[in-house]
């Protein structure tokens, strides 16, 4: 296991060079226990609203339950955490790597679990308890592996233009099969949605942030942050969506799960950020992927407040 070693050697002495990338850690774990406690308000603000318009909600919300939603206290002050998740996400990326940064959210699923599980006076089961660990065990190897093999390149015009292309790509697709497939699809069907696009998102955000750090501010810069606005609109919509008929620890579950491996596998193959990694990474990233997303699956057939 030498090459372990040596790889783990040199990300120690990366911090110790740069011992500031270490501040992005505490404000991605605030960012997490916002993320949880906004999910927790966010949920039962969408229950309250279908619930007293009687429009079931599973398929899509309408436009007059988003306006109900802006009239819940319970919704507004889940969408001021969550704002406030995002606030401290981003600082950290201004200070700390993505692929260091982003999955720290997992963090988030524990504890929306437990809190969860103590609002509705339910015990979670062995098959969910088991899941939720297979979620953060495999984020957390996923980003150990990355951390090893991975680093920070400059950004190029093209890199940025895939990454924008590719971005539209997704949204498009699952735009369709939003209009298509809305009635037959449940919770996990907006959550992989959700997460997908945030992962973009989450890359739009560091690369903008890196460009108004440099004094970078281009068209280019201008195109990314209108991408960025309009993907966190869509993915916040399937996340409202997905509360609707999933417990808020199985939308969290794919959030955390999702949204950083399509940040970090972004990375990898249009950033080049791990280009020449060894066999071993390459393995230890698809048993990974396959882990936590088997945990998320898991959670969504076997969670006690999984709706038929």
């Amino acid at each position: 296991m030498m090459f372990a070693n040596n790889d783990f050697n040199d990300l120690t002495a990366e911090f110790v060079r740069n011992p500031s990338q270490l501040i992005g850690i505490p404000l991605a774990i605030v960012g997490a226990v916002f993320l949880s406690l906004g999910a927790q308000f966010q949920h039962r603000g969408v229950t309250k609203v279908e619930e007293n318009s009687g429009v079931d909600a599973r398929s899509g919300l309408n436009v007059g339950q988003l306006k109900q939603l802006l009239a819940r206290p319970s919704w507004v002050l889940g969408s001021l955490m969550l704002a406030f998740a995002i606030a401290f996400q981003l600082t950290a990326l201004v200070w700390s790597p993505l692929i260091i940064v982003q999955p720290l959210g997992a963090i988030a699923l524990v504890i929306t679990s437990v809190l969860n599980a103590r609002i509705h006076k339910m015990k979670l089961n062995r098959a969910s308890v088991i899941a939720i660990s297979a979620c953060v065990g495999g984020v957390a190897l996923f980003v150990t592996v990355a951390a090893l093999v991975a680093g920070e390149k400059p950004v190029t015009t093209v890199d940025l233009l895939t990454v924008l292309v590719m971005l539209g790509v997704v949204l498009v697709v699952f735009a369709l099969g939003f209009v298509f497939f809305r009635k037959r699809s449940k919770a996990l069907f907006f959550i992989l949605a959700a997460g997908i696009i945030y992962g973009f998102v989450a890359t739009l955000a560091k690369v903008v942030i890196n460009r108004i750090v440099n004094e970078n501010f281009d068209w280019l810069t201008v195109l990314c942050v209108v991408a960025l606005l309009a993907a966190t609109g869509i993915g916040a919509y399937f996340v409202q969506t997905a509360y609707s008929s999933g417990p808020p620890d199985l939308v969290i579950a794919g959030l955390t799960v999702v949204d950083p491996m399509v940040a970090v596998a972004i990375g990898i193959v249009v950033l080049d950020e791990a280009s020449g990694a060894p066999l071993w990474a390459m393995i230890g990233f698809a048993v990974a992927g396959v882990l936590a997303v088997w945990g998320v699956f898991q959670l969504a057939r076997h969670h006690p407040q999984v709706q038929p």
